[in-house]
C-alpha cells in the first residue's frame, strides 16, 4: 500500500507544474503553521515579562519570518521551473535583494525600539542618553545601510573593489571641501558622547560666554544668555575651549563668593558679624547650607574678607550678587566701617630747568 502511494506521488512529482505547485503550497503551509503556532508561543512568553519591548520586537519580526518563508518557496519553485543559469542568477539576485530589504527594515525598527528603551534608563546605561539617542540611531542606520549595500552588490556579483576605490577618492575630496563642517560634526559626536553639559544647564565658555544650553546639535551648540540673546557656538570651538558647568553638581545649587575689603584698624569680629548677617538675609539663597565669612587676605591697602553663600540655582547668581553687595555696603556704612579705595601720593622733588611748570622761588 505504501509503495503504491509513493509510486502515485512520484508520478505526480515527475510533472514539473505539479512539483512547482507543491513547492509553493508547502511554503505557504509552513508560513501559516509558523504564524498560528510559533507566534502565539512567543506571545505567551513575552507576557511573562514586565517590559513591552519584546512585544514590539515580535510585532516587527513575525511578518518578516512569514515573508521570508514564502519568498524562499517562490525562489525554489522558480529555479525548478526555469532551467537556465542566467535566469537562475537573476532570480537569486532578486530573492537575496528582497530578503536583505525585509530584514534591514526589521533590524532598523528593532534598533530604534531598543535604543529608545535604553535611553529611558540612562541611569543604568550611561553610554546612551536622551540627547545622544539621535546620534546612536544615525550611526546604527548608517551601519545597516553599508551592510545592506554590500550584501546586495555581492548578490549581483558586482565588483566591489572599484566601488570602494571610488568611494575612497570621493571621501578624501569631500573631507578637504568640508573640513570645517566635519570638524564641527566630529566635535559634536564627542560632546554628545562625553556629555560635558546637557540641555537646560548653565555653562561658561572660555570665561566669556555664559548662558543656559537650549540645543546641542551636530554642528553647533546654542546658548540663551541672561540678556535673552541666543548665541550659537560651533562645536569645534567648544571642543577646544574651557567649559565651566555651573549645573553639573549633585544639585542645582552653586556657591557664590563675594570679596569685601575694609580699612586697616577695623574691628575684624564686627566686620564678620555684619557680613554674616547680610549673607543670611539675602534672597534666593539655600537655607539648607549655612553661609560663611572668611578673613582671606591682608592686602596692600585693605583687609579682605570673603562671603560665601549657596545660591538656589545658577539663574539667581546675578540677583544674589546684587543683594549681597547692596546689603554689605549699607551695613558697613551704617556701622562706620571704612571701605578703602586705592590712593596714590605724588611727591615732586624739583621742576626741570626751562620747563613751563611752577617757577621756583
Amino acid at each position: 500500500m505504501i509503495d503504491q502511494v509513493l509510486a502515485w506521488l512520484g508520478g505526480y512529482l515527475e510533472n514539473q507544474y505539479w512539483r512547482v505547485g507543491l513547492i509553493l503550497a508547502s511554503a505557504l503551509l509552513l508560513a501559516f503553521v509558523a504564524r498560528i503556532s510559533l507566534v502565539p508561543s512567543l506571545r505567551r512568553l513575552s507576557r511573562r515579562t514586565s517590559s513591552d519591548i519584546d512585544d514590539q520586537i515580535l510585532d516587527l519580526v513575525w511578518p518578516a519570518i512569514f515573508r521570508t518563508i514564502v519568498l524562499q518557496g517562490v525562489h525554489v519553485a522558480t529555479l525548478d521551473l526555469v532551467a537556465s543559469d542566467r535566469i537562475d542568477n537573476f532570480v537569486s539576485g532578486i530573492t537575496i535583494t528582497l530578503m536583505v530589504l525585509i530584514w534591514v527594515r526589521v533590524f532598523s525598527g528593532v534598533g530604534a525600539v531598543v535604543f529608545r528603551k535604553l535611553s529611558e534608563n540612562a541611569d543604568r546605561f550611561t553610554w546612551i542618553q536622551p540627547q545622544t539617542l539621535p546620534l546612536v540611531q544615525f550611526v546604527f542606520k548608517v551601519t545597516l545601510f553599508g551592510l545592506m549595500s554590500y550584501l546586495i552588490m555581492a548578490a549581483w556579483h558586482i565588483n566591489l573593489t572599484s566601488w570602494l576605490a571610488s568611494a575612497g577618492v570621493a571621501g578624501i575630496a569631500l573631507g578637504f571641501a568640508a573640513k570645517d563642517t566635519l570638524a564641527n560634526f566630529i566635535s559634536g559626536i564627542f560632546i554628545l558622547a562625553d556629555a560635558p553639559y546637557r540641555v537646560g544647564q548653565y555653562i561658561i565658555i572660555d570665561g566669556t560666554t555664559r548662558g543656559v544650553v537650549t540645543e546641542i546639535g551636530m554642528r553647533s551648540t546654542r546658548l540663551l544668555t541672561r540678556d535673552n540673546v541666543e548665541v550659537t557656538v560651533p562645536n569645534a570651538v567648544i571642543g577646544n575651549a574651557k567649559i565651566v558647568n555651573e549645573s553639573s553638581g549633585p544639585s542645582p545649587r552653586m556657591r557664590l563668593r563675594v570679596t569685601v575689603g575694609v580699612a586697616y584698624g577695623s574691628d575684624v569680629e564686627l566686620v564678620k558679624k555684619l557680613l554674616m548677617k547680610c549673607a543670611r538675609e539675602v534672597e534666593y539663597t539655600s537655607k539648607d547650607e549655612d553661609p560663611s565669612v572668611r578673613f582671606a587676605l591682608m592686602g596692600e591697602s585693605s583687609l579682605d574678607f570673603q562671603v560665601l553663600v549657596w545660591v538656589k540655582h545658577p539663574a539667581f547668581r546675578g540677583r544674589v550678587t546684587d543683594g549681597l553687595n547692596t546689603g554689605i555696603y549699607n551695613a558697613l556704612k551704617e556701622a562706620g566701617v571704612e571701605i578703602p579705595f586705592p590712593q596714590r601720593d605724588l611727591h615732586i622733588k624739583s621742576w626741570p630747568e626751562g620747563s613751563g611748570g611752577i617757577p621756583q622761588s
